[in-house]
């Protein structure tokens, strides 16, 4: 059997994150990638010029389609956008009962907002509920939580807020703190941590998008959460380590890694 994933998230024209990135990293990894697009960037490694969101009901009826034909065995959502965006989202996967990964995108690589508060407010409410795993970078985690998380053990205490708000498990992404890029994973209250060696580089566009869909795959591929989050955390920590150097500003990750 072909593992089959589905991205539904923002396209990125320069090939780093969002969709482009997603697919890249389930091809890799040995897992048919399939995308519902939700948003259209103009953006390059130095920068965001411009996001329009696409129709809600044309991105319902994107995930429908692929759905009914070719089911996926693991689903992943980045960039939403906003609410009516969100909502047509969980309109589409309310009843599929398969692992989905939420990626929480608020800010981009360069600060541009692929997130309204609108959209937040739904996300929590209706998709937070369907989700496996969130995955919040230590922003996203402190935007959601009003907490601040600065530190591994107010990654932890993020984690359980996020808990307490519905989530099934969480993978709080430590990349921005100082020392070692630590993150948490907390599975039904039970913490790991995963920690990897800070790479002095600035080719990290897609981290978070690449992240999130290798987790993805490996789900795809019938690992358990666990294990498909420590698999994706060493394929992430190669894919920035093996960066290609591309572009002027922050460049892609390795996804031939």
């Amino acid at each position: 059997m072909t593992p089959v994933a589905l991205t539904i998230a923002g396209s990125d024209p320069s090939g780093g994150a969002g969709i482009q990135g997603d697919l890249k990293t389930f091809h890799q990894l040995g897992v048919y990638g399939e995308a519902a697009i939700t948003l259209i960037t103009v953006q390059n490694t130095q920068g965001v010029r411009r996001v329009e969101h696409l129709a809600p009901d044309l991105i319902r009826q994107q995930i429908e389609a692929v759905i009914v034909d070719i089911r996926p065995h693991a689903i992943k959502t980045g960039a939403l956008g906003n609410a009516a965006i969100v909502r047509a989202v969980v309109q589409a996967l309310r009843a599929l009962n398969l692992p989905l990964v939420v990626d929480p995108v608020m800010i981009g690589k360069h600060g541009a907002s692929l997130m309204d508060n609108g959209a937040q407010a739904a996300l929590l409410a209706e998709l937070l509920p369907l989700a496996t795993l969130l995955t919040p970078n230590l922003h996203e985690a402190a935007q959601i939580t009003g907490l601040q998380v600065a530190s591994e053990e107010e990654m932890k205490r993020a984690a359980v807020r996020l808990h307490e708000m519905g989530a099934h498990a969480v993978l709080v992404k430590g990349g921005h703190l100082a020392g070692d890029a630590i993150d948490i994973l907390s599975i039904d209250g039970n913490f790991e941590e995963l920690p990897s060696p800070r790479i002095d580089t600035r080719h990290t566009h897609g981290t978070g998008c690449t992240y999130s869909a290798a987790i993805t795959a490996y789900l795809a591929k019938g690992l358990s959460l666990s294990d498909a989050v420590h698999q994706a955390k060493r394929f992430i920590t190669e894919a920035i380590r093996s960066n290609p150097g591309l572009g002027a500003g922050s460049g892609p990750v390795n996804h031939w890694v």
